[in-house]
């Protein structure tokens, strides 16, 4: 098992993941109002894939799989919520997060073929409220990001408007 955690974490690295702060890192840099579970949740899901361990709910046949992929981009270039995605492309193949919408998630979609990469959709829906704040912000999560498994991870985003309003601001880390 060692080896098998060694070589993911390699193909982390590859892709851009290989930072001193890890995954949590990565998507803090990359992700509007930061990181959350869900979001890192995504990419133990392509591993646990990748072994054959991972039991989604259910995969998309290989046409819909390959319309989905053709599609996404194009489709998240204008806002989106989660109502959104579910009536675009159905029920996902996995959720990381609950379904309670209060809170953000991510859904995955995976395909028949095992080779094919997963696509995830990236919903948020607020931050923990401040004192005197209204929460959630928003009536059901948003879509901020669309993420294809298979590229760097700098590369696989695809960003909604909302998304790239909410992005943080390119070196800041922590904040």
């Amino acid at each position: 098992m060692n080896e098998v955690w060694a070589e993911e974490q390699r193909t982390w690295a590859s892709r851009g993941a290989g930072t001193s702060t890890g995954l949590a890192g990565v998507f803090q840099a990359l992700m509007p109002g930061g990181y959350d579970q869900n979001c890192i949740a995504s990419v133990y899901a392509e591993f646990a894939h990748r072994r054959g361990w991972l039991r989604p709910d259910h995969l998309l046949p290989a046409g819909e799989h390959h319309a989905l992929r053709a599609k996404v981009r194009p489709w998240a270039q204008t806002d989106r919520s989660w109502a959104d995605v579910i009536s675009e492309f159905g029920p996902p193949s996995i959720l990381c997060g609950g379904s309670n919408p209060l809170y953000s998630k991510t859904l995955g979609y995976l395909g028949e073929e095992s080779d094919e990469p997963m696509v995830f959709f990236h919903l948020w829906n607020g931050s923990t409220p401040a004192p005197g704040s209204t929460w959630p912000e928003l009536d059901e999560p948003v879509l901020l990001a669309v993420r294809f498994a298979d590229a760097p991870f700098d590369e696989a985003f695809t960003f909604t408007p909302e998304g790239q309003r909410r992005r943080p601001e390119p070196g800041l880390l922590y904040g």
